[in-house]
């Protein structure tokens, strides 16, 4: 016979309802999102139509993880990490996937070849959700070593950087105005990829100060 909790029990998880682990469900979203980055620096090798529609079928896959953590964010009555961070990490971290989509969805529309430049932005963005997948995953029960895993995805978007500038530069000779301006689009939304990677590397670190 399975014993029935006590109406005090029942009573204490209805006023204080059991918290959620955010620590697994950050993790969860972080591989979600590499997945997606993975298969966008497949797609930047192939420019295969197939794998640009798997990052579309992605991105809806992302977009219920997000809402999930959202609804169990607003219905916790405590966290183990302060609310602003939990929410930071959840939005940027979903923003990536929404920027690996609209790369692809521009290429298609522009139809715009991946280059070099492309491939290796995508390269360097997968590097660094790697890193954050690490650098979460650690926070639970040894968050100090987080931090390494912080700083390893700040470095990769700080490697974006530098090769959209060197895109940049080059893209802007000749005169082919067309292919300029389309390109320049496409390097743009992999450019605001890598930036929300740092917003969430940042928010880990901010993470790491907080609780150990």
């Amino acid at each position: 016979m399975i014993e029935q909790p006590s109406f005090f029990r029942r009573l204490l998880e209805r006023v204080f309802p059991k918290t959620p682990n955010f620590f697994a469900l950050l993790v969860e979203q972080c591989e979600q999102v590499a997945h997606t980055t993975g298969l966008l620096v497949e797609f930047m090798e192939s420019g295969d139509p197939a794998t640009g529609e798997l990052i579309r079928q992605d991105e809806h896959a992302a977009d219920h993880i997000k809402i999930r953590n959202l609804h169990a964010l607003n219905e916790a009555f405590s966290t183990p990490i302060d609310r602003e961070d939990l929410y930071r990490a959840i939005i940027n971290l979903d923003e990536i996937v929404n920027y690996c989509k609209s790369t692809v969805s521009e290429m298609n529309v522009l139809c715009v070849a991946p280059d070099k430049h492309c491939l290796e932005m995508a390269m360097h963005i997968k590097l660094g959700t790697d890193a954050l997948v690490l650098g979460f995953t650690k926070l639970a029960r040894e968050p100090a070593a987080a931090e390494a895993d912080a700083d390893a995805g700040r470095k990769a978007e700080r490697k974006v950087e530098k090769a959209y500038r060197r895109a940049i530069a080059e893209l802007f000779q000749g005169d082919d105005y067309i292919n300029m301006f389309k390109r320049r689009e496409i390097y743009r939304h992999l450019s605001n990829a890598a930036d929300r990677m740092a917003n969430c590397a940042n928010t880990l670190h901010d993470i790491v100060v907080k609780i150990t």
